[in-house]
């Protein structure tokens, strides 16, 4: 079993950043992805970023490219995502997922989410 625990949300103005972490306790695994994904409401679930925990490589989406970095420390067995130039629309409560996928962006193929951290970015 493996558990995720985000933090670092909170309200921040449009233009302005925040990082968020995601600390990953348990029996992790190098082979896992860890990702980020979000949930606005009235909206469908939004990849956000994926790191390899071996590796280290990224992906990001295409909406948050240039804006913001994922990034990891393993041996705190933490993921980061640092949210740079942030908008309005980026307003979501962000999970971090962990699991070994073969798509990074499909949520159901995760097998551990954490309980999420709300961002808020006001204009």
């Amino acid at each position: 079993q493996v558990q995720l625990v985000e933090a670092g949300g909170g309200l921040v103005q449009s233009g302005g950043s925040l990082r968020l972490s995601c600390a990953a306790s348990g029996r992790t695994s190098s082979s896992y992805t860890i990702s980020w994904f979000r949930l606005a409401p009235g909206k469908d679930r939004e990849f956000v970023a994926a790191i390899s925990w071996s590796v280290g490589s990224t992906n990001d989406a295409d909406s948050v490219n240039g804006r913001f970095t994922i990034s990891r420390d393993n041996a705190k067995k933490t993921v980061y995502l640092q949210m740079n130039s942030l908008k309005t629309e980026d307003t979501a409560v962000y999970y971090c997922a962990a699991g070994r996928v073969c798509d990074e962006s499909a949520g159901r193929q995760y097998d551990y989410w954490g309980q999420g951290t709300q961002v808020t970015v006001s204009s």
